[in-house]
């Protein structure tokens, strides 16, 4: 495998910053992997992995070795008991994914369709949408384990996942996951009670409700080929449940242990921060939880405003609001 120095980053990333890695490289093969770390030991250089640069904020220069994970394929195993075993590599494009499954006839990811991203970073995110999480559908991930070199196997449960959490997240660097196996039944209920969906009729099927959820996506979120965007900025506050009673009108979500889930979008627009830019930076005018590129944006720009927001949100509501996107 050649590395290809001032690797550029630049088309790699839905932000739409202008970014260059040292040594970087598109991963063919889960193989590469393994030769990618002895490059990067080789060069003294960390080693990056990334999918398809749709949860990063990437600085200018980037001193590593960035692998892209490129690898194909979708399987289909159906198991005695109804269930659908449906495998993807890590490299597929998440939304196409989705949306091959419901062409298939497999239900059950339509509330996840059009989310932009590669199915190898999905779980790490645990990505959710219109009531969903992936962690209610994974059934297991095969991973590289970078330390030990080798492949790994995770059911679901092993993942520890939690609200946009999963232990390969908490680790850093370590794992880099090589494929997604989800466990589809074919007696299938849908989901509708997010606001958008709830409007169907209770008999809709997995296409009518795929849909759906790329119409109402596509009228809140901006296209990131058009508008440079890296999704929901910040995840939305989890907090105790007097601070939620302290803060009027906020939309709240009251959670198991008896803390509550607070709108972040709520309390950025509360602040009078929706549509304000700096430089080429800016929060959309349209959803307040997207910081976009309004064209030739820097890191130094983005992060600056993300900064301003949440020093603002603290000042005022006294939350703190955790930025969702990687920093490389």
């Amino acid at each position: 495998m050649n590395l290809i120095p001032d690797f550029d980053l630049s088309r790699l990333n839905t932000m739409g910053l202008a970014s260059h890695a040292r040594f970087g490289a598109v991963i063919s093969t889960p193989e590469e992997i393994d030769e990618l770390t002895g490059l990067s030991q080789g060069t003294g250089l960390p080693l990056r992995i990334l999918g398809g640069g749709s949860n990063l904020v990437l600085r200018d220069e980037i001193a590593a070795v960035v692998g892209v994970m490129g690898t194909k394929g979708r399987t289909v195993e159906q198991r005695a008991d109804g269930t659908a075993l449906v495998t993807a590599q890590a490299g597929e494009d998440w939304s196409e994914f989705v949306g091959w499954t419901i062409a298939q006839g497999i239900p059950g990811l339509e509330n996840l369709g059009g989310i932009p991203g590669t199915v190898g970073a999905a779980p790490v995110q645990n990505i959710g949408a219109y009531g969903v999480e992936l962690a209610e559908r994974l059934d297991s991930l095969v991973v590289w384990d970078l330390v030990d070199r080798q492949r790994r196997r995770f059911s679901a449960q092993d993942c520890e996942f939690s609200y946009r959490q999963s232990l390969f997240k908490r680790s850093g660097n370590r794992f880099v996951v090589l494929e997604a196996t989800f466990a589809l039944p074919d007696t299938w209920t849908a989901n509708l009670s997010y606001p958008g969906l709830d409007s169907l009729p209770a008999d809709a099927d997995a296409a009518t409700i795929h849909e759906r959820v790329l119409a109402v996506r596509g009228a809140k979120l901006p296209n990131w080929r058009m508008l440079g965007n890296a999704g929901s900025f910040f995840h939305n506050p989890i907090v105790r449940s007097e601070v939620a009673e302290g803060i009027a009108n906020v939309p709240r979500y009251p959670q198991r242990d008896g803390t509550v889930k607070l709108s972040a979008a709520w309390l950025i627009e509360a602040c009078g921060l929706k549509g304000v830019r700096e430089g080429q930076a800016g929060v959309y005018d349209r959803h307040a939880l997207i910081l976009v590129n309004h064209g030739g944006a820097t890191y130094a720009e983005i992060a600056g405003l993300a900064s301003r927001i949440v020093n603002t949100v603290r000042e005022q509501f006294g939350v703190a609001l955790v930025q969702e996107p990687i920093e490389l």
